[in-house]
């Protein structure tokens, strides 16, 4: 996957700025946090360095470079949603090895050999059940479901 089109993909599901008080990230910009992020000037991020910390922390964490283009960008924004760890984790079920969270050859190879369509919808579906046990699906389920479509639909072109 081209990091710049799964970029701007991450970009279509995150807004501006918002300080929800329902949200336990606190102040947030193009999906950034204050929580996550106390160090930036959340109100005055630019997507410039959005783009820099998706990179970095998320991207690079997932090894979206090594990935089918198609679960590369999956991955990514559930990393970007719920951190990579989690993401991993949830990327190592889908492809049937145990998920520890940690990335190496036994788990690239097994992401290799699987099929990106099959992934993409196991991926899926494993966030879908991991959103449903957070405490705050009742607030904000129908976007995540939103988000989830969204990305089943770039999933069909993906792979």
């Amino acid at each position: 996957m081209n990091f710049d089109l799964a970029f701007d993909r991450l970009m279509e599901h995150e807004g501006g700025y918002v300080n929800n008080p329902a949200d336990p990230g606190g102040e947030t910009k193009y999906g950034i946090s204050k929580r996550s992020y106390p160090g930036e000037d959340i109100k005055a991020m630019t997507k410039e360095r959005a783009k820099v910390i998706f990179k970095r922390d998320f991207w690079d964490r997932v090894h979206g470079d090594k990935l089918h283009d198609g679960v590369a960008f999956q991955v990514a924004d559930f990393a970007y949603h719920s951190g990579p760890e989690t993401a991993l984790r949830y990327l190592q079920r889908a492809v049937g090895v145990a998920d520890d969270g940690h990335w190496g050859p036994v788990s690239q190879a097994a992401a290799q050999r699987a099929s990106e369509s099959d992934t993409i919808m196991r991926l899926t579906a494993e966030r879908l059940d991991f959103w449903t046990r957070l405490s705050n699906w009742a607030a904000s389920g129908k976007g995540w479901a939103r988000r989830a479509a969204q990305n089943l639909r770039y999933g069909a072109v993906d792979s």
